[in-house]
């Protein structure tokens, strides 16, 4: 459950930051529940509940916890701090692994069209792994090659998504 927040014991302060957190879930919920009211009516034999039922139940399930999460709060609830089982909080972020994650992405979004998701994939794949810490450059680049041939018939042949093929067409 919460744990008793040290401003809360004797102090009579509230985190009134939590409550900005509750006020958007309130928001959200409202949001998602007057957008299901827009759904019009369309039911088949096939469905005949139609798609208004879920966002309707989404809407009011984050009411629900909008109004759960209040109430814990103004109890003198609040989140318990990050420990982490195996990472040390006192040290930086390492910006250069996020750095070369970011340039791995944004590699594989200029590339996926003129090369195709094989090789871009591959480059992704095998470009985070280095990034992670990884430094067999061969066998990274061939488990980024076989995964992106993977997901790339996956979703041709099982989801009916066609990814990009590029300078591969034909040949995949």
């Amino acid at each position: 459950m919460s744990q008793q927040h040290p401003e809360n014991t004797g102090h009579g302060t509230k985190d009134r930051a939590q409550y900005g957190l509750c006020a958007g879930l309130v928001l959200l919920g409202a949001y998602v529940l007057f957008d299901a009211s827009r759904i019009g009516a369309v039911s088949s034999s096939n469905d005949p509940v139609g798609p208004k039922p879920m966002p309707i139940l989404l809407g009011v399930l984050l009411l629900v916890v909008a109004v759960l999460y209040a109430m814990d709060v103004a109890r003198g609830g609040s989140g318990e701090a990050e420990e982490g089982e195996d990472v040390d909080l006192s040290t930086s972020v390492d910006w250069r692994t996020i750095g070369l994650l970011i340039a791995s992405f944004a590699l594989n979004a200029v590339l996926i069209e003129p090369l195709g998701w094989v090789i871009s994939g591959a480059l992704l794949f095998w470009g985070s792994a280095f990034a992670l810490g990884n430094r067999h450059h061969v066998r990274g680049l061939a488990a980024g090659v076989a995964l992106s041939l993977i997901t790339f018939y996956v979703f041709a042949i099982g989801l009916g998504v066609n990814l990009p093929a590029g300078i591969l067409q034909g040949i995949l």
